[in-house]
């Protein structure tokens, strides 16, 4: 096992069950999340390499996601 991961585990001996079952399902969501991430990165890259990928619009992209955000060009 990775030493900073056996440290973590070593401190979180200490705590109380109910604080160590919070801190697991924590980091179980976080790995779930990671590795729901890195598939989809597959697939991506995937896509790119069969020549799906298309040029995307950044500012709109942004426009989308940060309603407000005002462009360089704007």
């Amino acid at each position: 096992m990775a030493r900073a991961l056996e440290l973590a585990i070593a401190k979180l001996a200490g705590l109380s069950d109910e604080q160590q079952e919070w801190f697991g399902r924590e980091l179980l969501e976080q790995v779930e999340a990671m590795s729901r991430l890195r598939a989809d990165i597959e697939i991506g890259l995937r896509e790119l390499d069969a020549g799906r990928g298309q040029e995307l619009d950044i500012e709109e992209v942004l426009r989308k996601v940060r309603p407000g955000h005002i462009g360089r060009s704007e």
